[in-house]
């Protein structure tokens, strides 16, 4: 079972082989019996889950606080 840090890259990873395959072959918003598509909206929702992603991931990488004791 994958750890969630390797979860968190793979859906980093899909997203933005998503948004690359996306703006390569950009194709225009439509709508067809009432449903509506519309393929900027969904690059947006693909970039905020990148930028989610790229939060989530900042938390579990380690982290070195520097402090410097005077007495």
């Amino acid at each position: 079972m994958p750890t969630d840090l390797e979860q968190l890259q793979t859906i980093k990873s899909q997203a933005l082989a998503s948004i690359a395959e996306i703006t390569a072959n950009p194709k225009p918003s439509y709508t067809i019996d009432g449903q509506s598509v519309s393929w900027n909206a969904y690059l947006h929702r693909l970039r905020q889950t990148v930028d989610w992603c790229d939060r989530k991931l900042a938390g579990q990488q380690p982290v070195e606080v520097r402090s410097q004791a005077m007495t």
